[in-house]
């Protein structure tokens, strides 16, 4: 069994800044790419920040330069730290992880369960 949970939501103002966390725990061999999904209020999910096991990142273009994706990988962990804060930012954020279990397992995604974050004055 594998579970992602993220913490870190919460209501704040434009222009201020949120940080995201999401721990990925259970039988875990390795975690690659990790990544944070958001799903804003009658729009499809979509990505983003991903960064991979080596640590390259990208970013969808309304997130560049307010947006910082890291990670831990000794505590399994990864992080958004989000800056200069918009309400077109506001919806569910979701932590993704690439997994696999066993050394010659498959890679499976998981999701948390998903974090709110809503900006607004």
């Amino acid at each position: 069994q594998v579970q992602l949970v993220e913490s870190g939501g919460g209501l704040v103002q434009p222009g201020e800044s949120l940080r995201l966390s999401c721990a990925a725990s259970g039988s875990i061999f390795r975690v690659n790419a990790m990544g944070w999904y958001r799903q804003a209020p009658g729009k499809q999910r979509e990505l983003a920040a991903r960064i991979t096991d080596g640590g390259s990142t990208n970013y969808v273009d309304s997130v560049k330069g307010r947006f910082t994706i890291s990670r831990d990988n000794a505590k399994n962990m990864v992080y958004l730290q989000m800056n200069s804060l918009k309400p077109e930012d506001t919806g569910v954020y979701y932590c993704n992880a690439a997994i696999r279990r066993s050394r010659f397992g498959p890679e499976l995604d998981y999701w948390g369960q998903g974090t709110q974050v809503t900006v607004s004055s």
